[in-house]
């Protein structure tokens, strides 16, 4: 949302160094990767509202605090900690969706929720932009902290427990209460179901995952190269406007509306074929669903995506027709959610005992790449231009489209059989 501000904030800061202006976008990125490795755990005891809206009030502070930041120093700080506030939802979302929906429905309630960390930085610039012209910069964050603190009185009021063993704990507790009778317990009780050695088992899982599962490897490098070119994009996409259209900054914010077209569609679409296929093809399996089902949504992702960077990158570098350039940046964000929704997908049906484990490690390794990607965006713009710069990253997600749909249909059931976390142990 302050990507088109970052020369305001620059005149503002007196930051002149492009790699610490990029750091104050990115680092927000951080913060959304590593907050699920604490927040999991807590969920796992104390349920998914409380994380929520704790969650959510941690970041209002300190998103609020980013808007009175006086130094770039002071502003990566509170970007890194409202961004480990705002994880929240990715902390508990995947588990959530498992909690309320079965595999054939689950893919259009993920494609709501995959939504939303895409639509945003799209539309979020726009609104950005229109508020540093007409305010300034710091109105940017003070206008979120105001519509998220709404949000939170919204949650106190309508936010119900989700999480099967806290709902039984509670209703255990209630009967011992009740009865006096302190035997009653659930499977989920006991003395080594403690915040502490959750935290601990929580922390070492996902680096136990990425190392051990290779399935969550291949998932893991897919959707972490997407997400570092998806935000690549994003937050150089104002310079082409600003610099080589010569748009000013509000006019230039309003082409995030292709990318929103591009992400609402794919949304939609997605998410109604993602059920489909995966009930078509459980039916022809004598009515047995597998996880591999979901494979066959990130085909038409995996072409997308390559093609929207084609034509986004040369017809940017051609000073072509404004529309061009917005058409191959729809196309690319339609690709980009499609294979979110199916990878996403993907994870929940293979590990659905440990899936809150599983969408942290792919949430820290994404994260770490929509981080680092940004950072040498100008440079390899600077060096190579927008269409041989975008057609580096259109090669590098055409590899990864190719390769990861074939393993993960052709060996994904044999690597889950050989899992001691994976559906069919």
């Amino acid at each position: 949302m302050i990507s088109p501000a970052v020369d305001a904030i620059a005149a503002d800061l007196h930051e002149s160094s492009a790699i610490n202006l990029e750091l104050t976008l990115s680092i927000f990125l951080l913060g959304l990767g590593f907050g699920p490795l604490l927040l999991s755990p807590i969920s796992e005891i104390h349920g998914r509202p409380v994380v929520l809206l704790i969650g959510n009030l941690f970041f209002v502070v300190w998103n609020t605090a980013s808007g009175f930041a006086q130094t770039a120093g002071q502003l990566m700080a509170f970007r890194l900690l409202a961004g480990f506030g705002a994880s929240a939802p990715l902390a508990i979302g995947g588990g959530l969706l498992s909690d309320l929906w079965e595999p054939e429905r689950r893919g259009q309630a993920m494609a709501i929720y995959t939504s939303g960390p895409l639509v945003g930085p799209a539309l979020g610039p726009i609104i950005g932009a229109y508020i540093a012209q007409y305010t300034t910069w710091r109105w940017i964050f003070w206008v979120v902290s105001i519509a998220s603190g709404c949000f939170i009185v919204v949650a106190l009021l309508f936010l119900d427990e989700t999480y099967p063993p806290k709902l039984l704990s509670d209703k255990a507790r209630r009967l011992r209460k009740q009865t006096g009778n302190l035997a009653l317990h659930t499977q989920y009780e006991g003395p080594d179901r403690t915040l502490v050695k959750l935290l601990k088992l929580n922390l070492i899982r996902p680096v136990r995952m990425l190392s051990t599962q290779v399935i969550i490897q291949i998932l893991s490098a897919f959707m972490s190269t997407l997400y570092g070119i998806m935000y690549l994009v994003l937050f150089t996409f104002p310079l082409l406007w600003t610099n080589r259209y010569h748009e000013s900054v509000s006019t230039g914010s309003l082409n995030y509306i292709s990318t929103g077209i591009g992400f609402v569609v794919g949304t939609q679409v997605a998410g109604r074929f993602n059920d489909q296929i995966y009930k078509r093809l459980r039916t022809r399996n004598n009515g047995v669903g597998i996880p591999e089902f979901r494979v066959p949504l990130l085909i038409p992702g995996s072409i997308a995506i390559p093609i929207g960077l084609f034509w986004y990158g040369w017809t940017g570098q051609a000073h072509a027709h404004w529309i061009l350039p917005n058409i191959g940046a729809a196309i690319f964000c339609f690709g980009v959610i499609t294979c979110f929704q199916a990878l996403q997908s993907y994870t929940i049906d293979a590990y659905p005992r440990y899936a809150a484990s599983a969408i942290s490690t792919l949430n820290v390794t994404r994260s770490l790449t929509g981080f680092g990607f940004p950072l040498f965006a100008p440079y390899m713009y600077d060096a190579l231009g927008y269409g041989w710069g975008n057609s580096v990253l259109a090669f590098a997600a055409l590899a990864f489209g190719i390769i990861g749909p074939l393993v993960l249909w052709k060996y994904g059931a044999h690597l889950r059989a050989r899992s001691t976390y994976a559906a069919g142990e």
